[in-house]
């Protein structure tokens, strides 16, 4: 011990009992522990045993050897954990030698103490752990133990972890954090950010010196002395000249209104129809009563939402009318059965970003390139049609420039956000999470903001029953709104959240994609749709709804995180994982991709419309086609005979059937095979995709 003696650094006390563990460093590093047990003298205090600690054995040495250590020592450290009594006998024995300018009481970490370690902490580096501090190593290993206890809340992964471990630095509280994991909504702990309200500068146009049609101008002049920015952005760059736009602005910034604008003035000044295209058809039932409520007097409408459908109010789908509210597919299947849409003045196709879609972004995007294929035909034979103005609406797209050169229009790009949004994230489980839905959605409820709002809430999930089984349990008055809902419930339940009669809604996709419902706050009680996690720009498109300019002061989103839960074997992330890559994650660039069942479809229906001209509609669509490869297999199923649909070509197309899952089940049909063997081929063919 002798060399060890000459090079010591720091000796470190801690009280044990009717004893002190000691611990002495060099550099930082332990070199090695010691029991040392004081009695009491007419001189004082003095050693009385030291022994040095090897695991669970001792080694008794010489009392005296204490004092040749101390005397050799830099300094030497008291934890201020030591009963005061103890700590006043240490420095007593200490002075006794002379040595009491070396001794400091200092703070250490417990845990470290009672494992031999010298770890001293400050107020900046301190973590609180019920009454008493210790140090972040110590924190971070009591927060592991809390994240995998089997009482908690599931095993926390990933970034989730780190979240929770740098939420745990920040406010320096232990406690707080655990009951982060009970679900707690201590605001101080739950806010992951604020999205900050911005606002562009942008000069505002007057409605009075827009010179439109008579009708319309009337209408604006009355609702408005000056256009919203990014409306003010798109008439400075060609709106009312025909110029085709690419509109990308936050929800609740007014770039609805671009499209009806430049629509509804070219329908009265004689340029033709105006089509209005959405994804779902709850939202093209709402465009369709807003139009008529707004428009009906100067324009007839009608709605087409469907390969067979029409809406569920009876309005019969009239393609005369002079504006069309119509699902893609609506659009879509009109087109593929030849129906005659007559002049079309222009094409607005709102929530555009649903190109990225894998499932449904090839038919948006073949719907594009057939419709202004026909647009194109049409003006051909008709000298006095000029063609289609296309304006695209967007809150959420990644590369907007990228994808205005791929459409061939100008981008409108408006950056402001009416209203901050606070967004929080808290963790619980599928039970918990109705529990904490019902005291926001109180919260919110009971709060009215300064223009006389009280809040509402949204709250998303990933099915049907599970917005039934929410809706019943909160306490205050709510109802469910899905694609399940006949018209006549989704219109009153609209009504009644217009007219602040409900306090929440809990819905499915329905509405992430813009159904007006003006809510304060956005719960996501599931971060997936279905048995698919959401991507980024879906979660931003769904969070977006929270907060309205004329309504609220602010947003407010509620992440509800069950740790290490997915919904469905396929799912190879975890919603804690999920979580933090949503809400860290960059927007996703918007562009199609094709894979072979994609490209097969989408030649199909551009063969039955174009004919001949289908590889042209194949080479102007946004993402790349094999047409060859397309054609080939079309020709193998015959659907097609050189470029013309044959009948059984044309059913398949005109109800939007994956060709290839099409020809499995009709080649089955033709040899017989038992309906087991059908199903068992379409597995097997997804398999080999």
């Amino acid at each position: 011990m002798s060399k060890q003696v000459q090079e010591v650094e720091t000796i470190f006390c801690h009280e044990a009992g009717d004893d002190y563990l000691v611990v002495v460093e060099r550099d930082g590093q332990r070199l090695f522990r010691a029991k040392l047990g004081l009695s009491e003298t007419s001189a004082g205090p003095r050693p009385a045993k030291f022994r040095l600690k090897d695991g669970s054995s001792e080694e008794p040495r010489q009392p005296d050897e204490f004092v040749e250590l101390a005397r050799r020592a830099g300094r030497i450290r008291i934890s201020e954990q030591t009963s005061p009594e103890k700590r006043q006998e240490l420095i007593e024995m200490l002075e006794g030698y002379q040595l009491e300018d070396k001794a400091k009481a200092v703070r250490t970490c417990r845990y470290c103490a009672s494992a031999g370690r010298y770890s001293p902490i400050t107020t900046e580096t301190a973590v609180k752990d019920d009454d008493d501090w210790i140090c972040r190593d110590c924190a971070r290993q009591e927060l592991e133990r809390q994240l995998s206890y089997s009482g908690g809340s599931g095993q926390v992964t990933g970034a989730a972890k780190e979240r929770l471990e740098d939420l745990m630095m920040e406010v320096q509280d232990l406690e707080r954090i655990v009951n982060l994991l009970q679900g707690q909504l201590d605001p101080d702990l739950t806010k992951f950010d604020t999205i900050s309200a911005t606002t562009d500068e942008v000069d505002p146009v007057r409605v009075d010196s827009l010179n439109l049609h008579p009708g319309l101008q009337g209408l604006l002049e009355d609702r408005f002395e000056t256009l919203l920015p990014v409306q003010s952005l798109a008439v400075e760059n060609g709106l009312f000249e025909g110029d085709d736009q690419l509109v990308v602005s936050a929800t609740a910034t007014g770039k609805t209104l671009v499209g009806e604008m430049a629509g509804i003035n070219r329908v009265l000044n004689g340029k033709g129809k105006m089509l209005f295209l959405v994804p779902l058809v709850a939202l093209a039932n709402q465009k369709y009563e807003d139009f008529q409520d707004e428009y009906g007097h100067l324009v007839d409408v009608s709605i087409r939402v469907g390969a067979s459908r029409i809406s569920d109010n009876g309005n019969q789908f009239d393609p005369n009318a002079d504006v069309i509210v119509g699902t893609y597919e609506g659009i879509d299947h009109a087109l593929r059965t030849g129906k005659e849409m007559g002049d079309i003045g222009t094409v607005v196709i709102d929530e555009v970003h649903t190109l990225k879609e894998e499932e449904r972004g090839h038919r948006l995007d073949g719907l594009i390139s057939r419709l202004k294929y026909t647009c194109e035909q049409r003006a051909k034979r008709r000298d006095d049609y000029d063609g289609a103005q296309w304006v695209y609406l967007s809150a959420t797209v990644g590369n907007p420039e990228q994808l205005t050169e791929a459409l061939e229009a100008t981008l409108i790009e408006f950056e402001e956000r009416p209203v901050p949004i606070e967004r929080h994230v808290t963790f619980a489980d599928g039970q918990e999470k109705v529990r904490i839905e019902n005291k926001l959605v109180k919260r919110a409820f009971d709060t009215e903001s300064s223009k006389g709002y009280r809040g509402q809430t949204i709250i998303f999930t990933n099915s049907r029953r599970r917005c039934h089984e929410i809706s019943r349990k909160l306490e205050y008055s709510a109802a469910p709104y899905h694609a399940g809902l006949d018209y006549k419930r989704r219109k009153s339940v609209e009504r009644q959240f217009g007219e602040q009669e409900l306090s929440a809604v809990v819905t499915t996709a329905a509405l992430a994609a813009g159904v007006d419902f003006p809510a304060s706050q956005v719960i996501f009680d599931s971060l997936a749709m279905g048995i698919e996690w959401l991507s980024v720009q879906e979660f931003h498109q769904m969070l977006g709804r929270a907060g309205r300019p004329d309504y609220h002061d602010e947003g407010t989103v509620y992440v509800l995180v069950e740790p290490d839960c997915s919904y469905h074997n396929s799912m190879e992330m975890t919603e804690d994982e999920v979580a933090f890559k949503l809400l860290k994650g960059d927007m996703e660039s918007v562009m199609t991709h094709y894979d072979e069942d994609a490209a097969v479809e989408e030649t199909l229906a551009n063969v039955t419309v174009g004919g001949t001209a289908a590889k042209a509609l194949n080479d102007r669509m946004l993402g790349e086609v094999p047409t060859k490869h397309a054609i080939g297999k079309l020709l193998q199923y015959e659907f097609i005979d050189g470029l013309e649909p044959t009948p059984l070509g044309r059913v398949v197309t005109r109800h939007f059937l994956n060709p290839g899952e099409a020809f499995t089940l009709l080649d089955g049909i033709r040899k017989d095979a038992h309906p087991y063997e059908l199903v068992a081929d379409l597995e097997l063919r997804d398999e080999e995709l």
